[in-house]
């Protein structure tokens, strides 16, 4: 069996794949834009969760923060970019505002 024989079944299977992933792209593109629209509800600072971790709606409130330190800036807030509130990975089913800070804030990468 020469080299190009046994690497037709290897390259039918990878083009294969590559067209079945480009087909499917387009439904996954779709499916996450109909997620990243619908808004959740916003969390509030008085909940039993935003108050253990030290969560304000305004960065310049918190003693604790660097100026500069904000949701919008931290690792864990999953809001797209330049948008004045998003979901955080700390509070689950929570929108939180882009100013706002909590004690768990980390840089984004």
């Amino acid at each position: 069996m020469s080299r190009s024989q046994a690497a037709d079944p290897v390259r039918r299977r990878f083009l294969g794949r590559l067209l079945l992933g480009a087909s499917l792209a387009p439904l996954a593109l779709l499916r996450s834009s109909r997620s990243q629209a619908a808004e959740l509800p916003l969390l509030q600072p008085s909940s039993p969760a935003a108050r253990k971790l030290k969560y304000v709606a305004d960065a310049s409130q918190a003693k604790a923060a660097a100026k500069g330190d904000s949701c919008a800036g931290c690792g864990l807030y999953q809001g797209t970019y330049g948008s004045k509130q998003g979901p955080c990975q700390l509070f689950p089913g929570k929108d939180v505002l882009a100013s706002g800070w909590c004690s768990s804030w980390e840089p984004q990468m």
